[in-house]
């Protein structure tokens, strides 16, 4: 790539030249994961961007390096402009197929697995496969109770057609004629300051070692392909709204023999007319009660998740009052232990009276005294004492 042609190291990751180390550190991770070519075996385009990324990472990390390139520019840091980049250049940077030195390797390695911290992942090491993500919709007893759902997910699984060698059918892979199976090449760098040798991957094969010269035409050679697949899960009880549950191994299936990747899936329950769940794992109803139920008590039936319980509502029960049953609530996990259940008691005032019923309301109001209202008295006897 000229230099001319190039684009800023600053706009290439996406930052401005007052970031930190840290935020060098972060962009070039999420652009290495973007671009990089184990993601996207055929896309040359993004075989280049992930070169780009690699160089801009391997300057503007390094402290030395970023001071001669805010300075010079690209002069500052290219060998072949002799104006600072030092012998080792960009220690050793020779495009896709070559060394990128340990920075960049160390955090490769901690995204794409293997390898030491000065080479790249073994391609032929077993990879786990991708972690895939999905949602599932619960009706509130589900959440509470438990259930068994299916889902729909889409992930890679190893290609049937050629059992996941990428090699059409009555054909294999063969030894790279490049590298001789080896993986590498022995390449030679020319600098002002004399040639260096280094051992670098081979671009041909990627450094597997092997090609394909009949690639199977259901995967193009990758070994594996997209499906849509339908799973039955086993929901525990006790999840709630926003959860996230995860299922081992039923993510994408894995590389080279790897194991395969987990399922991740978030949860939503729909609303219910008559429960609500607190605190996660308690019930909140609302009950209404009538006048006389409130003023002389009564037993009533409260709807529970585990169906009617009967409860007994003591005589002069306010409205708003909160009863507590407990052990009634949504199971916390496998451990046995429960939520409560809590009653919240409504008075409801009658309407639509005939005149009858007025008068005995009437009689039967003027025959209490304040003694029988807790809060009345107390007010009336602060109110005397006020204005007296």
């Amino acid at each position: 790539m000229a230099n001319e042609n190039k684009r800023d190291y600053y706009e290439v990751l996406g930052i401005d030249k007052s970031a930190s180390q840290d935020d060098i550190k972060k962009a070039f991770r999420k652009q290495a994961r973007l671009y990089h070519p184990d993601l996207h075996p055929d896309d040359k385009e993004a075989e280049a961007k992930f070169k780009e990324v690699n160089e801009a990472y391997e300057v503007l990390s390094d402290a030395d390096k970023k001071a001669k390139y805010d300075q010079f520019g690209f002069a500052g840091v290219d060998p072949n402009y002799g104006a600072g980049a030092g012998a080792g250049g960009f220690g050793g940077f020779s495009g896709f197929s070559g060394g990128f030195g340990g920075g960049v390797d160390d955090i490769l390695n901690a995204f794409f697995g293997g390898g030491s911290s000065s080479r790249r992942a073994d391609p032929n090491a077993p990879r786990r496969g991708e972690d895939i993500e999905s949602t599932i919709t619960l009706d509130f007893m589900d959440a509470c109770k438990g259930c068994q759902t299916t889902v729909q997910v889409n992930r890679m699984e190893h290609c049937k057609e050629c059992g996941g060698t990428g090699a059409a059918k009555g054909s294999s892979r063969k030894t790279c004629p490049d590298c001789n199976g080896s993986g590498t090449v022995r390449m030679t760098q020319n600098t002002p300051f004399g040639s260096f040798a280094q051992t670098a991957r081979c671009s041909r094969c990627g450094g597997k070692g092997t090609i394909i010269d009949n690639p199977c035409p259901s995967c193009s050679g990758r070994g594996r392909v997209r499906n849509t697949i339908k799973k039955t899960i086993n929901i525990p009880a006790g999840v709630y709204d926003g959860m996230q549950l995860r299922i081992r191994n039923e993510g994408s299936q894995g590389i080279n023999g790897g194991p395969a990747g987990d399922l991740y899936l978030s949860v939503r329950v729909r609303k219910d007319p008559i429960f609500e769940r607190r605190d996660t794992y308690d019930i909140w109803t609302e009950i209404p009660l009538t006048y006389a139920q409130a003023t002389l008590g009564a037993r009533i039936e409260v709807p529970t998740i585990d169906g009617k319980q009967e409860y007994d509502v003591p005589e002069g029960t306010q409205t708003g009052t909160v009863f507590r049953m407990r052990g009634k609530g949504v199971r916390k996990g496998n451990s046995g232990e429960r939520g409560d259940h809590y009653v919240k008691v409504n008075v409801e005032i009658p309407k639509g009276l005939t005149k009858e019923q007025k008068e005995l309301l009437r009689k039967f109001d003027e025959s209490l005294e304040n003694k029988n209202y807790k809060k009345r008295g107390t007010f009336f006897d602060k109110l005397k004492e006020k204005f007296k």
